[in-house]
């Protein structure tokens, strides 16, 4: 590649656990002979998804190329943080060909486009694409978005209330900003659950986008990657519910939703301790639970994921000497619903009076 040439950035985004980290997996072991370089924007205290990719790391996107943003969202620590990385990106040797961003699940997407055109890399980064992930069954279930005419039959009964949740909006800018919408865990959510979902998709987005189911995380490479977007270019395009308030409402959504992170010894079992999560989905309303435990006996690590009660659980890698077999885990609700001392509990299997 020229040093004249863009380095194209891939944007991926989704709610929680919409699988975004499963596809940037995909995408590194299926790089299209391109060297990619990642980087992960956390939510939380604790980089499990830099953590899950990095025990994927290949030829084509080695470890030194994963990296992590673990202290708030890209958009508001761009000279801090975001501009940095991007910077320490570009300087390896040899160079990435291809920049691959997954964001927090509760990250605005488009103030992060806004922070491509910063003066430091606007001459040398280009948007390829915003691809954004949406649950098919959640969708379906119409628990990321509103209906539209309900909302507009209440707000005629009442001028002064605010129907709009804020899961709703962060879901509705994603999908307004992005090119191309994934439609993940379409065999969930059955036939009529994918027909429902592209139709709550098709009313939420202001134009014509391209609807591509994927299971797994498994889609064609060439699909999500050199779609040559700009979006940087066409970001009035791309309308959001936060246009003049981003700072106010940064503040707001990360008083929205919480994140605390709960460290484990060994777990005698994975299917128990896996009820045990999902019994805290069930009880505590929580959003996403993820990380990783020991497992008396076993060698490996056992990786932990949760959207609400959906558990999926695998052994993924072998503890590290240094890492003294110690767990740890995510977990993230909205504000009104991290109880950490009942969730503590939950996770270590104790009765909570």
């Amino acid at each position: 590649m020229s040093t004249l040439e863009k380095l194209p950035v891939t944007v991926i985004t989704g709610f929680l656990g919409a699988g975004k980290t499963t596809l940037v997996r995909h995408l590194m072991t299926n790089p299209q002979g391109k060297r990619l370089a990642v980087v992960v924007n956390e939510f939380g205290d604790v980089g499990v998804d830099g953590e899950i990719l990095k025990s994927c790391a290949i030829p084509d996107c080695p470890a030194e190329n994963i990296m992590e943003l673990a202290n708030g969202c890209i958009c508001c620590t761009v000279a801090d943080d975001f501009i940095p990385t991007i910077e320490a990106l570009m300087a390896l040797d040899p160079r990435p060909e291809h920049i691959i961003i997954e964001t927090s699940g509760l990250a605005l997407p488009k103030p992060l486009l806004k922070a491509f055109d910063w003066p430091d890399i606007r001459s040398k980064i280009t948007v390829d694409g915003v691809i954004a992930l949406a649950d098919a069954e959640a969708v379906a279930a119409g628990r990321f978005a509103t209906d539209v005419a309900a909302v507009d039959a209440q707000r005629e009964a009442d001028e002064g209330l605010d129907h709009e949740t804020p899961l709703s909006e962060v879901f509705e800018d994603q999908i307004n900003c992005a090119d191309i919408i994934l439609l993940t865990k379409p065999d969930l959510a059955g036939p009529e659950g994918v027909a429902k979902a592209k139709e709550v998709i098709a009313k939420e987005s202001p134009r014509k986008i391209a609807v591509v189911e994927v299971a797994e995380g498994v889609v064609d490479p060439r699909i999500v990657l050199g779609l040559e977007a700009a979006a940087e270019d066409d970001i009035d395009a791309r309308p959001s519910h936060h246009e003049d308030h981003h700072h106010h409402h940064h503040d707001h959504s990360h008083d929205e939703f919480e994140s605390i992170v709960v460290e484990l010894t060994e777990q005698t079992d994975p299917a128990e301790f896996a009820a045990r999560v999902e019994r805290l989905a069930n009880e505590q309303n929580i959003l996403r639970v993820k990380g990783y435990v020991a497992i008396e006996g076993k060698p490996m690590r056992l990786l932990v994921q949760a959207v609400g009660a959906r558990v999926r659980h695998q052994f993924d890698r072998p503890w590290k000497p240094e890492e003294g077999r110690q767990g740890k885990v995510v977990v993230i609700a909205e504000h009104d619903n991290i109880n950490s001392e009942a969730i503590r509990a939950a996770l270590l299997g104790e009765l909570v009076d």
